[in-house]
């Protein structure tokens, strides 16, 4: 097998190796001096060998990024720097000057080198420049200067890089830095043009992918983007970062990046969790992947047939992370401290003679005994704590059977031929719920307290949740008494879990769209077809249905309104025009319409509308239709409206209006959502009744 070295010599471009390490890059409390080195012996021993230095909240490197670093803060960035070349590892120092730059200001740019300078006198050799997470608006003075933003972040990276020398490596953070930040496009990005025709070609581009934070990097975007750069990117790659949610960690294995991709780029570079201990999966899974060479040499892992990437298996990585995480586990990281008295040459040693350890008795509680902890367990705590788009196995599994249980509890409470598979998937879901419970005690009592409390707020988080579930299932069955304490109209604090951030959630409207869990989709099936004259009747029980739900006025005895067209279509006072009538139906029979007339002037006229009014001219057609409530699936309606819209606007008219009363909220907001429709002006409309038209 090859070494890690001889890997490395293969990806060379030119003298250039394949970048491959970790950044230290995310917003929070920085790593200490003490991971930092543990940090490069794990490189050192998996194979990479590169580490930026960018923590957001030194504010040395961002907020005061001007001020020189003291006599003691340089002493420890002199030691962090001898002990990355000890571990062959290249310390790449990062600066973000982006906040507060006045870029065509001499003595800015002078202080930038002066910054620079005191860290290559520390022993530092590569660097980086990094306008991420800024305003994009330029001051004036920079305006008068430069011809945008791009050209005043290039010019000044070009000049430091000429300034130090034309370091080896030196990298340059954009602040359109991943294709969902490009306007309107990577390949139209007037931004990233300017960086891929005057950027110096010794500097390379840092790039996260399609988002921030990618789901998938394909080789296909990466060429697009080195194409606009005019060089191969560095991936800035995010994928298990989580400073942007205190609620979650990922300890799922590196994925979603085919091999395919390692030729194609300069380097890859992950910026992990936030926690120092819970991110050896991220780095040992990615370090695998980075070994995983296409041409089939250097690898940890032996691929099977079933594996999409015929170097590199995710589940395998895991595994053999996992395997070497669980020896951290059990080795203790601090020294047992031992509170007994030693003895001395004055004092005779008491030696407990005689005095055997203690056994309960009969009837008494057995002693407490810390079973060790399981390769298992581990695999349980990555699959709870997988990635950002993705749950693992078993949490997928749990939610799915918890979801099944809740939607079938009737089988529960009255004996039906699903009761037995009810209580048999309850038990089922027990026992899942029993192993995140012994999962957490076995955690709770490793000897490596290190890693555990960097992981307690999460898996005590995650206990909660899951008791909270177990309680509730086994109070559907009958199998226990709901508890008061975690489901009362009163609960203790741990019964609600998300504090006031979760509270501001879920009262806001998109709340639930982003589950990685989706619920099964709705089975129900829906049929449009063309209406015939047998339908007639029922259109008009809809009709009358939906019309008895609208509220009733006490003036409407007294102050006659004046009559709808569209009510008078539905009720068949007049008739639709030729194929501008569809009919919904569901499983039950018929459930919706839609009914149009091409030409609602002579309509208009029988109920001695003005004819003449801008808004009948402007919108000539009217479209009505109400669908039932057990409707909830807005798509068949989304459908007949395209459907009936298409039929007018091929008839020659140039707009279509509809009649609503201020109380049907249900189909105001349909209307609404479409896009297309928006308030106008019609004349003879009784007060509480709203016209929308869409042009066609």
């Amino acid at each position: 097998m090859a070494t890690s070295v001889e890997v490395q010599d293969k990806r060379r471009t030119g003298t250039k190796r394949f970048i491959s390490g970790v950044i230290e890059g995310f917003y929070g409390r920085p790593w200490t001096m003490e991971q930092r080195t543990e940090l490069f012996k794990r490189e050192q021993k998996w194979g990479l060998n590169t580490y930026l230095y960018a923590p957001k909240d030194d504010y040395k490197h961002r907020m005061y990024w001007r001020d020189l670093y003291s006599p003691e803060e340089a002493e420890q960035l002199v030691a962090l720097i001898t002990a990355a070349k000890q571990h062959n590892v290249d310390f790449i120092y990062a600066i973000s000057p982006g906040l507060d730059i006045t870029f065509s200001n001499r003595k800015e740019v002078a202080a930038l080198k002066r910054k620079l300078d005191q860290v290559r006198d520390f022993g530092c050799s590569s660097f980086s420049l990094l306008f991420d997470d800024i305003e994009t608006e330029m001051c004036p003075t920079d305006e008068q200067a430069f011809s945008s933003f791009a050209h005043a972040q290039v010019a000044i990276t070009n000049e430091v890089f000429q300034h130090l020398g034309e370091p080896e490596t030196f990298l340059f953070c954009p602040t359109d830095y991943c294709a969902a930040f490009c306007t309107p496009n990577v390949s139209q990005s007037s931004y990233l043009h300017t960086v891929g025709d005057k950027l110096l070609p010794g500097i390379d581009v840092l790039w996260t992918g399609p988002k921030v934070v990618s789901h998938k990097i394909s080789v296909k975007s990466i060429e697009e983007v080195s194409s606009v750069l005019k060089r191969a990117p560095v991936i800035w790659d995010n994928i298990h970062a989580n400073d942007y949610d205190p609620q979650r960690i990922f300890m799922g294995p590196y994925k979603d990046r085919p091999t395919e991709l390692i030729p194609k780029l300069r380097g890859v570079l992950t910026n992990p969790n936030c926690e120092f201990h819970p991110n050896f999966v991220a780095i040992h899974t990615f370090a695998t992947w980075c070994k995983a060479c296409p041409d089939g040499s250097a690898r940890d892992v032996e691929m099977g047939d079933e594996e999409q990437d015929p170097c590199y298996s995710p589940h395998k990585a895991l595994i053999l992370a996992l395997t070497d995480w669980l020896q951290v586990f059990l080795s203790t990281d601090q020294p047992t401290v031992c509170f007994r008295k030693e003895p001395s040459d004055d004092e005779p040693m008491q030696t407990d003679l005689g005095e055997g350890s203690y056994v309960p008795g009969p009837g008494e509680n057995p002693l407490y005994t810390a079973e060790p902890l399981t390769l298992d367990d581990l695999k349980l705590l990555s699959d709870l704590f997988y990635l950002p788009y993705e749950h693992g196995f078993i949490a997928r599994t749990m939610l799915q059977e918890l979801d099944w249980l809740k939607s079938h509890s009737h089988a529960a409470a009255v004996k039906t031929d699903k009761t037995p598979e009810w209580y048999s998937r309850a038990q089922r879901f027990d026992d899942m719920c029993e192993a995140v419970a012994q999962m957490f005690n076995r955690l709770s009592n490793a000897p490596n307290r290190s890693i555990l409390y960097d992981l307690y707020n999460y898996i005590c988080d995650i206990k909660s949740g899951v008791t909270l579930a177990q309680v509730y299932v086994k109070s559907l069955g009958g199998l226990g008494k709901p508890s008061a304490q975690l489901m009362g109209a009163d609960p203790e604090p741990w019964g609600f879990r998300g504090g006031l951030s979760g509270e501001f959630q879920r009262m806001l409207p998109g709340h639930g769209k982003r589950d990685l869990f989706k619920h099964p989709p709705k089975t129900a099936v829906y049929c449009i077809r063309p209406y015939c004259p047998e339908d007639q009747m029922e259109v008009q029980r809809i009709f009358m249905e939906m019309q008895r739900q609208r509220p009733s006025k006490a003036d409407a005895m007294i102050q006659p309104q004046p009559p709808l067209i569209s009510d008078m279509l539905s009720r068949g006072d007049i008739s639709p025009s030729p194929q501008c009538a569809l009919i919904l139906e569901d499983e039950m029979g018929v459930c919706g319409y839609m009914l149009a007339l091409t030409d609602a002037k002579a309509a208009a006229a029988n109920i001695q509308r003005d004819t003449g009014h801008p808004g009948l001219e402007d919108f000539p057609s009217l479209v009505t239709g109400q669908v039932l409530p057990r409707v909830s699936d807005p798509s068949p309606v989304k459908h007949m409206i395209g459907q009936m819209l298409s039929t007018i606007k091929s008839s020659g008219s140039r707009g279509v209006f509809c009649e609503l009363g201020h109380c049907e909220r249900r189909m105001l907001d349909f209307y609404a959502k479409l896009g297309s429709f928006n308030p106008i002006k019609m004349a003879g409309l009784p007060h509480d009744v709203i016209a929308l038209g869409s042009s066609l």
